[in-house]
């Protein structure tokens, strides 16, 4: 769940009158997500997000969030556009916490997505990446290669409570991805968190991109392999090749991939199972009963882990060999 604030109705409507909306028709709780209170606004114009940034998202931030949605539907790219104040700001103040309104957009996320939604994904990835270019804000990865040690330091101490051996397997594992992590390979905003709860179908058509607030810039090839995790493998944890070759094509048709993006592309696929292994660990363990946060299985991603540890060539994901060419 995800409403962690509680806002009154006469706060509510208050803040409403910062925008030109028309008027408080009803207001519903957003239960998915975890980081921030989310909320449906309907009013007399239409329907809109209502984000409250809890304490999890520096403030410093949201300018960084915010243009970088404006800055991608103004490129085409259909994503929430943030809804201006009557002063022009995109951000207000809502029940302690910074606040902002964003339009509402169409569509629904995929509980069972099949390749020909991977390969949407894939292009409107690219199509993000060169969008994105040109976005003169820039935020670092909070939560790439250097931050890992950190993480699973707090979360060490506890962790053969989950599995047996965990400890000196991530030990390795992290060891391994510090020294071998790839340098110099082509960077610019990657949204850094898009499953499938963060893309909009209507029926076959993606009808949008959510939840930018993980956005960062960092190898646009490791947005890649983030989705690659996120997308291509099936319940009961094997890797779809057709998945994967349906992405891979989906994005390449926009933007291909260089050489060296494509020979690292393995490493970088286990170093995003592994930060979403880390951040999942953490939760299961360092989160209170009766939280608010619905923890997700860490185990799920070290299966992922070891499954990218055998893989030796961009083509075991679904590569063209005319794309394997250095």
């Amino acid at each position: 769940m995800a409403v962690y604030t509680d806002v009154g109705e006469d706060q509510l409507k208050a803040f409403l009158g910062e925008y030109d909306v028309g008027t408080l028709l009803s207001c519903k709780g957003i239960a998915e997500g975890v980081e921030n209170s989310n909320f449906l606004i309907k009013t007399t114009s239409g329907f809109y997000i209502l984000t409250l940034y809890e304490k999890r998202v520096a403030a410093t931030d949201l300018p960084f969030f915010l243009g970088l949605m404006d800055h991608l539907s103004q490129k085409g790219l259909s994503c929430p556009l943030p809804i201006p104040r009557k002063d022009g700001e995109s951000l207000g103040e809502l029940a302690g916490r910074p606040a902002a309104m964003v339009s509402f957009l169409d569509g629904a996320w995929l509980r069972k997505p099949q390749p020909l939604h991977c390969s949407e994904v894939g292009r409107a990835m690219a199509e993000m990446h060169v969008a994105g270019q040109d976005f003169s804000i820039r935020r670092e990865n909070a939560l790439t290669v250097d931050n890992w040690r950190p993480l699973w330091e707090g979360a060490r101490g506890r962790a053969d409570e989950v599995m047996s051996g965990l400890t000196d397997e991530i030990d390795r594992a992290l060891e391994a991805l510090e020294g071998g992590w790839p340098k110099a390979l082509p960077e610019g905003v990657i949204h850094a968190d898009l499953f499938p709860d963060n893309v909009f179908f209507i029926e076959d058509r993606l009808s949008g991109l959510i939840d930018f607030y993980f956005a960062c810039n960092d190898f646009l090839a490791y947005d890649v392999a983030i989705c690659l995790n996120a997308w291509c493998f099936e319940a009961d944890g094997a890797f779809n090749l057709t998945k994967g070759m349906a992405l891979l094509e989906g994005y390449q048709s926009v933007r291909r991939m260089e050489p060296g993006e494509v020979r690292a592309l393995p490493t970088l696929a286990r170093g995003a199972a592994l930060r979403f292994f880390l951040t999942r660990l953490y939760d299961w363990l360092m989160t209170p009963e009766g939280a608010l946060v619905v923890k997700k299985d860490p185990i799920e991603y070290l299966r992922k882990l070891r499954f990218h540890n055998q893989i030796g060539s961009g083509a075991e994901y679904g590569l063209r060999d005319r794309d394997m060419v250095s």
